[in-house]
């Protein structure tokens, strides 16, 4: 049962000025980006990442390199970043570029806040189709990582923030019409731990503070053992 970090990538020029970027190509971290990538890069050294998977939009290439840069050691290096078009943004078709003011007057607006799962964009695809292709990658990604470096592996998903509110409603157990009640902001950490019965959503939204919590535990001769039970009243933390 590995831990997923799923991260965004950091502002953009398009996020600024309020412009619905979606695919379009070229769109890189603005300064304020850059920085946010940094910082979350030097929050996240202590990590020993197993994977680092990335949309192959330029902007969350640009933050998972950043991610790669940072931390690890001569015996177990920062692995490169590996593209999965399957983390890729939401392809919005003929939204792509447009100004978000001029976007919310469009009846369509409606729909894609309060009926995500019936929106379909013109000429592109729709949210239920783009959260399907996105929990399949998690998931499969995250079976993946289990295989090869066992159940206490730590790794990195960097993409969007339709895509990551997508695999958190899958995680939460709520339909995707919830979708929108959630936030992922720029060079955010959402952070989810699949178990055979059931995720948990162990942080969302998280843009500063300590990461140890996510350090895997020490080994000892005695594996312990992880249960699926949630912890009624909460647990000890």
């Amino acid at each position: 049962m590995p831990t997923v970090l799923l991260v965004r990538h950091g502002r953009t020029t398009a996020n600024a000025s309020g412009v619905l970027a979606g695919r379009t190509e070229g769109v890189e971290l603005d300064e304020t980006g850059q920085t946010q990538a940094k910082e979350l890069a030097d929050r996240l050294a202590a990590l020993p990442l197993s994977l680092i998977a990335t949309s192959p939009q330029t902007r969350c290439q640009q933050t998972a390199a950043a991610i790669a840069g940072v931390g690890g050691t001569k015996k177990v290096p920062r692995p490169e970043p590996l593209v999965d078009d399957r983390l890729a943004e939401c392809d919005y078709g003929d939204w792509t570029g447009r100004p978000l003011k001029d976007l919310a007057k469009e009846p369509l607006w409606k729909v894609v806040q309060a009926h995500p799962s019936a929106a379909g964009f013109p000429g592109g695809e729709t949210l239920r189709d783009m959260a399907a292709r996105a929990v399949d990658a998690v998931r499969e990604l995250d079976h993946r990582v289990e295989q090869d470096h066992g159940a206490d592996a730590v790794w990195v998903a960097v993409s969007h923030g339709d895509v990551i509110k997508s695999v958190l409603a899958d995680a939460l157990g709520v339909h995707l019409d919830s979708f929108q009640r959630i936030v992922v902001d720029p060079c955010s950490v959402s952070v989810v731990r699949f178990t055979p019965t059931r995720p948990f959503v162990l942080r969302s939204n998280d843009t500063g503070g300590s990461i140890d919590s996510l350090l895997p535990p020490r080994r000892t001769r005695r594996r312990r053992s992880v249960s699926s039970d949630a912890a009624v009243g909460g647990g000890a933390g």
